[in-house]
């Protein structure tokens, strides 16, 4: 029996937009398993805790889980990256290319994580015409100061998004 294909998405998905799901939608038709990695960031001041990213990640996923047939996992993770992967299991880590000012800095971590561990592959995949500009920090920013989110993000994600901002 051929070994599972395992990938990683990593991120801090806070919040998860359209274009995140795109490129879990995409990677989802390439492997058995997708581990969604939600990286904990000190660093940023997320709306969504970590328990609630998941949760949220996990609802809007199991759709795309279903029609992939696909195993998605959402995990929450502190630690070096490709630590990370090998610990999931991973030979492929997925990374979403918006634009070309996205590609520098990927390239280098990808060139980075081949030198920490040359068995885990990172594939990178172009975000869709449609989702090319849309960003998480973009996203939150427009949230915050009050503009219309609705055509970044699913539905759900905009449902607790704004209740999430009223409290």
């Amino acid at each position: 029996m051929p070994e599972a294909r395992v990938a990683l998405y990593p991120g801090t998905f806070d919040p998860v937009t359209n274009g995140h799901l795109d490129i879990i939608s995409r990677a989802a038709r390439l492997v058995d398993r997708l581990v969604i990695g939600l990286g904990i960031n000190a660093g940023k001041e997320p709306i969504f805790n970590l328990e609630e990213r998941i949760a949220l990640i996990e609802d809007e996923v199991a759709p795309i889980a279903e029609k992939t047939g696909a195993v998605i996992e959402v995990r929450a993770f502190n630690a070096l990256l490709i630590s990370f992967a090998e610990q999931m299991g991973a030979k492929m880590i997925v990374r979403g290319l918006r634009a070309v000012s996205d590609f520098d800095y990927e390239f280098q971590m990808a060139g980075m994580n081949y030198r920490l561990d040359p068995g885990i592959e990172t594939v990178f995949l172009m975000a869709s015409e449609r989702h090319q500009f849309i960003s998480s920090r973009f996203v939150k920013d427009i949230a915050l100061l009050g503009g219309d989110i609705s055509s970044f993000v699913p539905k759900l994600t905009l449902e607790r998004t704004l209740a999430k901002l009223r409290k």
